[in-house]
Order: structure tokens, then sequence, then C-alpha cells
């Protein structure tokens, strides 16, 4: 168990006047996060390789690629981009997804990096300005990337649970739908403990949450998602400069899926929900402020008068598939029966596949983005409040074409399911849609102690 020290108490009810809107400023206390998901919290990724996907053959050639499309997190970053900025003089755009995110990256670059444009997962939903007012009032800080979705997470399930009245995985899966998606009493973060109790009467209520509506598809995955174009504020910034924020709607219609009928409900018991995220490890600098985000219901409820507790038990990835499987059968051993995690899709997929879904638990992750995800045999008990890179990657190549005017790029990838298929699908769309050409695709590794011969081959790939 990990204990977090709180700079104030959580209010128990919050009102939306005078919040503070996320758009125009993400970071503050973290980073980035996810995988592009789950930011995809990686582990230790791949198993190494040559530094070539199937596809890295080089293009045609004609030249340097206009555009440099990278996509990792921020520790094994530091050093790509070190010798990215020895190798070049900047001229080249570059592209980055949310796991780069990290307001600190510049500084520990030794760069500006103002060649750099980004694309990340927005808090674009109906009540985000309630919930950068909680974070803030708890924690005297500005909500990071994936905190919204980390608060939608831990308080869709807790909803669920109470809902089903009853520790159990089968029963809090069965609910998700019903106590998010359409055709119940709205409610948000602001209303958090009225949504508890009306849950515990066996109401129809529809958690309407800070990073979507919060209405989950046949797959688990978020019907619709808000993207943010943003920029890197200097070496000395504590956030990123947030230029555009988009509404992206999702390929598969909401409402679909198993939902159970009606809600048992009930008070006078105590609620069990795991927290499995990345305190330490490669998403270290965005895991921490996730962590904070997903402990803020959790004290709604146990600081309010209801006849109900939550015993929030938490378990840190360490950013390795490992130690996630290990943190996963830690929480599944002690009777939780759903997981707010995890963050990245190379640790979210093994924790998936041989612990949570084995035994019936239901995974909710905030930012695992990766598409394998979604195409998980999971029995219905994987979820997520994080978008699917399906729609990031399309995201990603509008940018590249219309923003940055780029017709060639090759893309360097960390070596995982994050990295290789959001590379693969924003070169496809990229490709299909936009009639760009993508160069190269070239995988390295978390870890390595230089990166000069990836970008050399990214920079060359033209040639």
């Amino acid at each position: 168990m990990s204990y977090h020290k709180r700079r104030r108490d959580v209010l128990k009810t919050v009102g939306v006047a005078g919040a503070v809107g996320l758009a125009g400023c993400a970071g503050g206390d973290g980073g980035d996060g996810g995988d592009g998901g789950d930011g995809g919290d990686g582990g230790n990724g791949g198993d190494g390789g040559d530094g070539m996907d199937d596809g890295g053959d080089g293009g045609s050639g004609g030249g340097s690629p206009d555009l440099l499309v990278v996509i990792g997190y921020p520790e094994s970053g530091i050093q790509l981009f070190r010798d990215y900025y020895a190798a070049s003089d900047g001229s080249e755009d570059i592209l980055i997804p949310d796991g780069l995110q990290d307001p600190s990256l510049p500084g520990q670059v030794g760069n500006d990096m103002n060649n750099v444009t980004g694309t990340a997962p927005a808090a674009g939903g109906p009540n985000q300005e309630a919930f950068a007012t909680l974070f803030e009032d708890t924690y005297d800080a500005t909500p990071g990337v994936f905190t919204s979705q980390s608060y939608d997470s831990a308080a869709a399930l807790i909803l669920a649970n109470v809902a089903a009245g009853e520790n159990d995985g089968t029963a809090v899966r069965d609910q998700l739908r019903r106590i998010a998606n359409p055709d119940g009493t709205e409610y948000g973060p602001g209303e958090f403990l009225d949504a508890v109790e009306a849950a515990a009467n066996g109401e129809n209520i529809n958690y309407q949450g800070a990073s979507s509506a919060v209405n989950f598809d046949q797959n688990g995955d978020p019907a619709s998602a808000a993207y943010q174009i943003w920029e890197f504020a200097g070496q000395s910034a504590d956030s990123v400069s947030v230029q555009e924020t988009q509404n992206f709607s999702g390929e598969n219609p909401e409402g679909a899926g198993p939902s159970a009928d009606s809600s048992p409900g009930g008070l006078g018991r105590e609620v069990s929900l795991g927290i499995l995220l990345p305190e330490t490890g490669d998403l270290a600098s965005t895991g921490q402020p996730m962590i904070r985000a997903a402990e803020i219901p959790v004290q709604q409820v146990n600081e309010s008068d209801l006849d109900l507790t939550v015993n929030a038990q938490f378990e840190d990835t360490n950013t390795s598939p490992n130690q996630g499987v290990s943190g996963a059968e830690s929480l599944i051993n002690s009777g939780v029966p759903a997981v707010c995690g995890t963050a990245s899709s190379g640790v979210n997929v093994p924790v998936c596949t041989e612990a949570l879904i084995p035994n019936e638990v239901v995974g909710c992750s905030p930012s695992s983005t990766a598409l394998s995800v979604t195409n998980l045999e999971d029995d219905d008990y994987i979820f997520r409040t994080a978008p699917s890179d399906q729609l990031q990657g399309r995201v990603m190549a509008q940018v590249a074409s219309e923003r940055l005017g780029a017709s060639t790029a090759a893309t360097l990838y960390v070596n995982n399911d994050y990295g290789q298929q959001l590379s693969n699908r924003f070169s496809e769309v990229f490709a299909d849609t936009f009639d760009g050409e993508v160069y190269d695709q070239i995988s390295f590794n978390i870890g390595s102690s230089s990166y000069s011969n990836v970008v050399d081959q990214a920079l060359s790939s033209g040639n």
C-alpha cells in the first residue's frame, strides 16, 4: 500500500462556480502519461529486435522526411531527443502523442523543443471544470493529462460497485454501462456523493464525467473523446501550451454491450477498489498525478456521512509488465473486484490477459490506448476511459498533413504494442487519407544509453 500526503481535505461537495478549466494548460504536477495511453506504460516493452518493424524497409527515396513522428515515454525520450538535437538543427517538424507530454522534458533535454507538436486526449467532458476545482482544492496543483480519465475510471467503478451491492467482478461489470450510459439522472464529479446515494437506492443514474460523457461502447471504449493539439512552453515551464482542442466521435455506437436490468444497491457496506498505476518507472511523472486523481472519489465517499466506505488498495506497476501482473494478482488475492488501471498498454495487455480476465475482475484503464486492448477476448471485463489509438492515429495524421503541411514522414516508436500499433495506424491514415508517404517505421527499446543510430536512420530514411 502506498500512502500519499494531502495538502487539504477533499470537500464533500464542490460546485462548478469559480472552477478553472483545463483548456489552455495541461501538465502542472505531471506529465503525460499515457500510453498514448495508458499512455503506455510500456514497461520493458518489446523484445528488442533489429530496430525495424515488418514494414520498415524504407520508402522510395526523395530526401529527408518533412516530419518525424516519435512515440514513446519521457524517461527514454530524454536521451532520444538529446541525440536528435545533437544530430539535427531542428529544422524538421516533430509530432508526438501524449506518451511524451511531460512539461519537464525540454529542461531535461536542454532544448526548448520548439519544433515539436503534440496530440493528447483532452479533458473534454461536460464536467471538466468541476473536476478541475476538485483537483486544485485537494492538491493545490493543476490537473495533468489523464488525471480526468483517472478520476472518471475510479468514480465509475465505485458507482458500479455501489449499484451492484456486492464486491463481485461480474456484478460490477454488468452495472458499468447502467450507471454511465444514457437513460438515467445525470450526475458529475461535483454531485458524486448524490450519485453514490442514488445508486445505493437502486435508481437509474447517468454519470457524466470530466474526461468525456463516459458512455461505453460495445468494446468498453469511450464513444467519443476530445483531443488537444499542444506545444512545449520552454525549458523552465511547468505546463504545456494547448493550441487547440477538438472533439471526435469513435466508430462504435453508444449503449451496446451487456448491462444489468436493475441495480440492487444497498447501504451499510464497504466497497472495494484496486488502483494499479505507475508511481515509479518510465511513466512515474504521469502516473503520480493519475494516482492522486483516482483517490479523490474514494476520499469523497469516506469523508461523507453516507453509510458506505471505500477500501482502496494501491499497487505500483513500476511501468513494468511483470510488476504490473504481480500487483494485479496481489489486488485480486485481497478480494478486489475491479481495478482502476493500468496506465500503459504495454502493461495493461498482460495484466488483463494474465490476471484480470481469468479471475473475472473488471479493469478500467485511464490511459491505455493501444488498439490491442479493444480486440482482447475479455468477456466484457475490460473497459477504459481513454480513447483508442484507432482515433488518435487518425488525429495525428490529420495534424501532420493539415496543420504541419507534411507530405513525407518517418516514425520512431517504442518497441511494444502501444508504439507499434500507433505507428502503424498513423502511417496507414497518413498514406490512405492524406496522400502522405512514410519512408520508414523504426523501433527503439526503453532504457538504451544512446539512440543515435535510430535517429540517424530516421533522418536519412528518404535517401
